[in-house]
């Protein structure tokens, strides 16, 4: 039985967290698996198309009857760069597409520990060429990202202003890794309180960076020159054990100019907004999402 309580939810979530003693094959076996699980008796499947974004690379729309089609959130999963895929998400994208009135464009970047970085950075600038390319403008475009999806939605930011590509109007970060040493004081103190875990994170950098500096401003954009990003709408819950990285992430980028919406949400774990179905509180956040990718398009 699912339950509808934030406290059951972190419970269930805490015993299916990845085992990471299996192999990473098994492993997405199993996050899909209880995902589907979770995500069953969602409302009616939305409108998909896959596309190839190039050869090993798959993009997916997703849109409702009320989507405005000349707009387009572009979308990043989670699971620390080595889970995840669009059907993991799918959910989660209906509900992003229903509230934005827009159409999706999500991603599914090649994941570690088969590519490893930059290889997803890499991808995600591909991904926003590709719409570039096919006719959609800059300006109604909206890179939206959760957990390592955030971190992408930095990344092709700073990717596009170094680049020198057209910027979109803004970025949307729910529960953003930014900082792959994770020295902030949640670490600890928001052991308990969230299902990341320690030797989860660290496992992400392990087999994410297979070796490379964590210092990287692309492993971990609270390190990058943030001067020139657009701007930028950053949920976070009070028991993440990230919480501390994304509070430094946001100081920085107000100190560089870049505005900055950022939203703490009590009592909230990490991506909590993926179980909207599971908690109020999650739906709530996606509207929240919804209004200001309508908002940063309509500017």
């Amino acid at each position: 039985m699912i339950p509808n309580q934030p406290a059951d939810l972190l419970t269930l979530l805490k015993s299916n967290a990845p085992d990471l003693r299996k192999p990473i094959s098994v492993v997405r076996q199993d996050f899909s698996a209880f995902i589907d699980e979770i995500q069953d008796g969602e409302e009616g499947p939305p409108a998909i198309e896959s596309v190839e974004i190039t050869r090993g690379l798959q993009g997916y729309w997703i849109s409702g009857p009320e989507a405005v089609t000349d707009q387009t959130v572009l979308f990043f999963h989670g699971g620390g760069f080595n889970l995840g895929s669009t059907r993991d998400y799918l959910g989660l994208c209906a509900r992003i597409a229903r509230a934005a009135q827009t159409r999706v464009f999500s991603v599914d970047y090649r994941l570690a520990p088969e590519h490893v970085f930059p290889a997803p950075v890499e991808d995600s600038v591909t991904a926003y060429k590709y719409l570039l390319s096919h006719g959609c403008l800059s300006h109604r475009i909206i890179p939206t990202g959760i957990s390592a999806g955030g971190t992408l939605v930095l990344d092709l930011l700073l990717s596009a202003r170094d680049q020198g590509l057209p910027l979109p109007p803004a970025g949307v970060c729910m529960s953003p890794v930014v900082n792959m040493l994770f020295e902030g004081e949640s670490v600890t103190k928001n052991i308990d309180n969230d299902w990341l875990t320690p030797a989860r994170l660290n496992a992400i950098r392990t087999v994410y960076l297979a070796g490379h500096d964590p210092g990287d401003p692309m492993a971990s954009p609270v390190y990058a020159r943030l001067f020139g990003l657009p701007r930028l709408y950053i949920q976070a819950g009070t028991h993440e054990l990230l919480l501390s990285d994304i509070a430094s992430f946001v100081d920085k980028a107000r100190w560089a100019g870049v505005p900055v919406q950022f939203e703490l949400w009590e009592g909230m774990f990490h991506c909590w907004q993926a179980f909207a179905r599971q908690v109020p509180e999650g739906e709530r956040a996606l509207n929240l999402v919804g209004a200001f990718i309508q908002d940063a398009i309509a500017r």
